[in-house]
């Protein structure tokens, strides 16, 4: 058990309809100031909570509370008079209901040591970046549950770009967390129930889901996948080369959830199939853009215009295929797009290895591998 006994009183609910209902967070405080902590801010406000927007930096917090936008991130967002943006990480956590994690995968276990000693007991955590820990292998909900026991963990996950999120464009996503006993018995008590509905609005729709693993690994992957389609059409290829590698990356994030201990379902949902079918259609994403920049030919260093931009897939890809290395579950495009990365491959030479591996069938379950003609004939 979770530690409740079965005696505690349980919530009544009428289930007659179908329907139940939830009780939302009233406070949210969310944990970075970027693009998509300040769309993410701007969903909770309108959707009627109070909310705490953090950062790092006193100019940018000072910006934002004199002119009401974020100018570094967001200009053209007019901020929600709800919002409410703090430099100090004890103010911002003060009496808060729920979390809202944004910062950048890499800086979480510095996050969770900061916010340690100001968090309310037993207030739920929602991871708003995707990765898995470089070294480890850990999932970023397993790092949090590390370094800040006795606090639900979730993610909120899906198809989003922040500026068409803050617009207020009709936009869905999923908010999983593991289930407890007593989350199942009664679900719209449960952290993921609470907080989807704490973010519901016109605009915004969340699915509640307890397949926490499955929606990680979902978010973990696309950012590599986004990168090697960035890398195809880049390089001049066109909307089958694309399709193909959407769909099979599928594939690698099914088997590697699965090994993990999450559903194969999961991943064809909003936080799986629908974020990597987002992220490979657009260069709005980062990871695209960089594998747009790489296809064309231009040195990693002068990408962006040379400036230092955070590209989560760049880093995913070394956790990403160090894990299923580890575990040993085969994808072969993430491994792909780190032989580019970091060992020094021919991007053109990796994609045509990758297009010439043996023939394998779909699904994997009817277990055939064929070689691949190209590479009798010496045409890889």
């Amino acid at each position: 058990m979770d530690g409740q006994g079965l005696n505690d009183p349980l919530p009544s609910q009428n289930y007659q309809s179908g329907v139940v209902d939830a009780a939302p967070y009233d406070r949210i405080t969310v944990l970075g100031m970027g693009s998509w902590g300040t769309a993410l801010a701007m969903v909770a406000a309108s959707a009627g909570r109070d909310v705490r927007l953090w950062g790092r930096r006193p100019d940018l917090t000072a910006k934002i509370a004199d002119s009401r936008t974020n100018p570094d991130y967001l200009p053209d967002v007019s901020l929600h008079d709800n919002i409410t943006p703090y430099c100090d990480l004890q103010a911002a956590l003060d009496g808060t209901d729920a979390v809202l994690i944004v910062t950048p995968s890499r800086t979480l276990r510095e996050v969770c040591a900061s916010i340690r000693p100001h968090l309310p007991e037993g207030v739920p955590l929602a991871l708003c970046c995707k990765g898995i820990e470089r070294g480890t292998g850990y999932l970023l909900s397993y790092l949090v549950e590390e370094e800040l026991p006795g606090h639900p963990v979730g993610a909120l996950s899906g198809p989003t770009f922040a500026k068409e999120t803050a617009l207020g464009h009709p936009t869905a996503a999923t908010v999983a967390f593991n289930f407890s006993y007593r989350d199942r018995i009664s679900p719209a008590e449960s952290p993921a129930a609470r907080l989807a509905v704490s973010m519901s609005s016109p605009v915004f729709r969340p699915y509640v889901s307890d397949d926490l693993i499955g929606v990680e690994i979902g978010g973990a992957v696309k950012n590599v996948i986004a990168i090697a389609c960035g890398m195809m059409t880049g390089a001049g290829f066109a909307e089958n080369t694309r399709a193909a590698l959407i769909t099979r990356g599928i594939d690698e994030m099914k088997f590697l959830a699965e090994a993990l201990g999450g559903r194969r379902e999961t991943v064809t949902g909003l936080s799986g199939a629908g974020d990597l079918t987002l992220t490979c259609s657009s260069t709005t994403s980062r990871n695209m853009s960089l594998g747009v920049q790489l296809g064309r030919g231009i040195p990693r260093q002068n990408c962006f215009d040379g400036k230092p931009v955070v590209v989560e897939g760049e880093v995913n890809a070394v956790s990403v295929v160090d894990l299923a290395r580890r575990i040993n579950v085969r994808m072969p495009i993430c491994e792909a797009v780190h032989a580019i990365l970091y060992e020094g491959a021919d991007l053109n030479q990796a994609f045509s290895d990758l297009w010439a591996r043996p023939i394998e069938s779909e699904p994997r379950a009817l277990d055939i591998a064929l070689t691949h003609p190209s590479t009798q004939q010496g045409t890889t």
